[in-house]
């Protein structure tokens, strides 16, 4: 019998001798009083070291040096940041940088570890090399909680490669309007989806924190980021309490319930629709942040600002803002100013704008989530320990609706003769989207994937290269000359509010990419059967081309494994497993006309839930094409 079992049996024992309480006290009080871990490093930190735990700055302006000089508790990098601010640097690169933060943060704080965060959102999408998954509206078309979280799983797998720490991911928003750039991070409409997706993800991300395998995910952007006005990034969402709660709060109860360690703060303000009063910036509103979320639903874990979110409070400046710490934010994301937030914060605190139990309440949230994992791993520091291919292909099929098809033409014959048009074909940055690189991804090039397949390629390895011919633009090869067309349409790569659908925009795909609607055009009409896959971060309205094709389908942002699209496209070879035909269907609705915007949209093309399996025997009637008008109402 252990010690602690001896205890227990005794205090039964004397319970059971009808020890009063007086003896029950004075039986603990015998025993030296411990304090928790946490409390024991946080009473051993000045005040100079606690506002070190909660500044953190972005790796481009800060030293292993600086870390040690200021005891800085966490670091990021961007997306765009990278070791050396080379992109192409090596997971070995990334994991020695890390480890010299560590050690200087450790010499700083002994016994108290540094995190480093990163935008990890469909896979460790910064680094060179690591596999890139759907982004979360095709993985909330698979409807597969399973899969999504073995895809948390993969990616904090690939993060602690690295020797980071920290993602900030799932966006855990319920778009209320298809224009807003962020729409892709979204799984979908339903909150309830939201909710049963995010917390798989969660689960996955966080899966072995203790081991050293996984990461801290981080429930974002608290809260109705996707409820905005309009769809307008890091607007004003206008929604009652009740709405608040039950729509937009959905997924952090899931994230809650996988019992999530982070959560970051939103850009977006919130205007209660029911009372008609404003109540600003969610980066200072302490109702939300600290009665709601800390409070009410009991989240003892530490909330994030975004990137120098702090400074778009009135009165505030990124370098200085007494009101958002005090409203909740416990870790404040200051990428470049840091030094100076350091210096204010310091002085902020000396002269009581900030409470010294506000800034001991931070530093006790960071140093209790800190010490619920290890920042030591196994995973070696190798681009192989980034990649999981099998499984981001199955989340490719897995993701594909099928909006239209003629019975009876996919998938192709392995001795189809295949026209391959649309320059986005043979172009993994459109095939990956934003947040793959670099930021915007627009300046990424397909050598910055080398792990990566395109769509091109992947027919070519299923068909034979002489049976698949490229032709981007469609201007030089005769469609009649091959048994079916792959046209490939797509949006340019965005992140954020540079992907926002400005106002009076229709979503008309024709309309912002002329030359997708061209290639069709050279293409279709020819006797041949063409079949058009659209790369997109959002439902677009796609009359016009799904008339010009026998086959469309909604293929969103499928990241690096091209091989997945062509599994449904091409027939198995003799001992190769069949797939199951499409099996993805819609989380957002469809658009049938260009300013259908909302997702509440009464007559969509196809609602939500909506998809064909391929097994169809009769054929989609031709689409309406109404005319386009010049402007969308307001």
């Amino acid at each position: 019998m252990n010690r602690n079992t001896l205890l227990f049996a005794s205090l039964l024992a004397l319970a059971g001798t009808g020890a009063n309480a007086a003896d029950t006290d004075a039986i603990v009080q015998a025993w030296p009083a411990r304090q928790p871990h946490r409390d024991a490093a946080l009473k051993g930190l000045s005040l100079r070291q606690k506002i070190g735990q909660i500044t953190q700055p972005e790796i481009r302006t800060i030293t292993p040096d600086e870390v040690r000089e200021y005891a800085i508790g966490t670091v990021l990098n961007g997306g765009g940041g990278w070791p050396g601010m080379d992109r192409a640097a090596t997971p070995a690169q990334w994991r020695a940088l890390s480890e010299q933060f560590q050690a200087a943060a450790l010499q700083a704080t002994p016994g108290i570890p540094l995190l480093w965060g990163t935008d990890a959102l469909h896979g460790h999408n910064n680094v060179r090399g690591a596999t890139l998954f759907p982004h979360n509206i095709g993985l909330g078309a698979t409807r597969d909680a399973d899969l999504v979280r073995d895809i948390g799983r993969a990616t904090a797998r690939a993060v602690r490669a690295t020797g980071l720490h920290w993602t900030f991911a799932p966006t855990l928003a319920v778009v209320q309007d298809v224009r807003w750039g962020r729409t892709y991070e979204s799984f979908g409409a339903d909150p309830a989806l939201v909710k049963r997706l995010g917390q798989a993800e969660v689960e996955g991300l966080q899966d072995g924190l203790k081991d050293g395998r996984g990461v801290l995910a981080t429930a974002k952007h608290y809260i109705a980021d996707g409820g905005t006005r309009r769809g307008i990034d890091q607007g004003v969402a206008h929604a009652s309490p009740a709405e608040l709660a039950q729509v937009h709060g959905a997924g952090y109860l899931g994230a809650l319930d996988a019992g999530v360690l982070t959560a970051m703060a939103s850009f977006s303000s919130w205007t209660d629709s029911a009372g008609y009063v404003e109540h600003g910036k969610m980066h200072g509103n302490r109702t939300l942040l600290t009665d709601v979320l800390k409070d009410r639903l009991a989240f003892d874990g530490l909330v994030v600002s975004d990137w120098d979110g702090i400074g778009q409070l009135p009165g505030c400046a990124p370098e200085d803002c007494p009101a958002a710490i005090n409203a909740g934010i416990d870790i404040v994301m200051v990428p470049f100013k840091w030094k100076a937030f350091y210096a204010n914060t310091l002085r902020d605190v000396e002269q009581g704008r900030i409470p010294m139990s506000r800034i001991d309440d931070a530093a006790r949230r960071i140093l209790r989530v800190k010490f619920s994992l290890s920042v030591s791993t196994d995973v070696p520091a190798t681009v192989e320990a980034m990649q999981e291919p099998e499984l981001a292909r199955r989340a490719v099929r897995e993701s594909l609706v099928l909006l239209k098809s003629k019975p009876g033409l996919l998938p192709l014959p392995r001795t189809a003769r295949v026209l391959v048009v649309g320059a986005a074909a043979d172009d993994v940055k459109r095939q990956a989207g934003g947040w793959s690189v670099t930021w915007q991804a627009r300046d990424t090039s397909n050598a910055d994937y080398p792990q990566a397949t395109t769509l091109l390629a992947a027919l070519r390895q299923r068909l034979g290269a002489a049976q698949v011919t490229f032709d981007p633009d469609g201007t030089t090869q005769d469609p009649a000359r091959f048994d079916a067309v792959v046209a490939v349409l797509a949006e340019q790569p965005y992140a954020e509010g540079e992907g926002d659908v400005r106002i009076t925009e229709s979503l008309r795909h024709s309309r912002r990419h002329p030359e997708d609607l061209a290639v069709l055009q050279r293409v279709s009409g020819h006797g041949k059967p063409v079949i058009t896959l659209l790369y997109s971060g959002r439902p677009l309205y796609v009359n016009d081309l799904a008339n010009k094709s026998d086959a469309f389908i909604a293929a969103w942002l499928p990241g690096s494994e091209g091989t997945g699209l062509a599994d449904l496209l091409v027939a198995p070879a003799a001992g190769e497993p069949a797939w199951p035909g499409f099996t993805g269907r819609l989380s957002f609705p469809w658009p049938a006309g260009p300013c259908q915007f909302s997702t509440h949209e009464a007559r969509p093309w196809w609602p939500v839930g909506g998809g064909l399996s391929g097994a169809e025997k009769t054929e989609q009637p031709r689409l309406p094409e109404p005319a386009d008008p010049p402007l969308c109402p307001l």
